[in-house]
């Protein structure tokens, strides 16, 4: 005879397994950043050089390498993943332009994916990449939060 103890591991198990896979699903419906457990992140780099020159940008993280990419200025580069189970997903991102190389965590879990951080939780990240540095914009419309160049 299955004890109740079983039954009951059961269905948590399929619940959380059905709430999982809504989760995958849904990503197209607008939702508050992080309602969702390991909801989709999308990057948008967006080039804003003041010379109104070209950005080449090299995006990678441990496992992935998204190759060299030359962005107009004004003119957008979007990637999207999902964060890792041990929340540790880090994007470092080379960007260059003439007589010019700086390095940029473009997306980190302690700062993106973190409601405590400066910056809360982004499900969408939009960077705007000028001389200056990084400036990931905000939902609310308010002052971007800006960042120093790392390299």
């Amino acid at each position: 005879m299955i004890s109740s103890t079983y039954h009951y591991f059961i269905f948590v198990l399929v619940t959380y397994l059905v709430v999982f896979k809504m989760s995958l699903a849904i990503e197209n419906i607008s939702i508050v950043d992080g309602d969702l457990p390991f909801p989709p992140k999308h990057v948008m780099i967006i080039n804003t050089l003041l010379t109104h020159g070209a950005l080449v940008v090299h995006c990678r993280n441990k496992g992935k390498d998204l190759g060299f990419k030359a962005i107009l200025y004004q003119e957008r580069f979007n990637f999207s993943f999902r964060v890792n189970l041990r929340r540790t997903t880090t994007y470092t991102c080379t960007f260059s332009w003439p007589e010019n190389t700086k390095t940029f965590d473009i997306f980190r879990v302690d700062r993106d994916d973190n409601p405590k951080s400066i910056c809360g939780i982004c499900r969408e990240c939009i960077w705007l990449i000028s001389e200056s540095g990084p400036c990931r914009a905000r939902r609310d419309g308010g002052p971007p939060y800006c960042f120093s160049w790392a390299s």
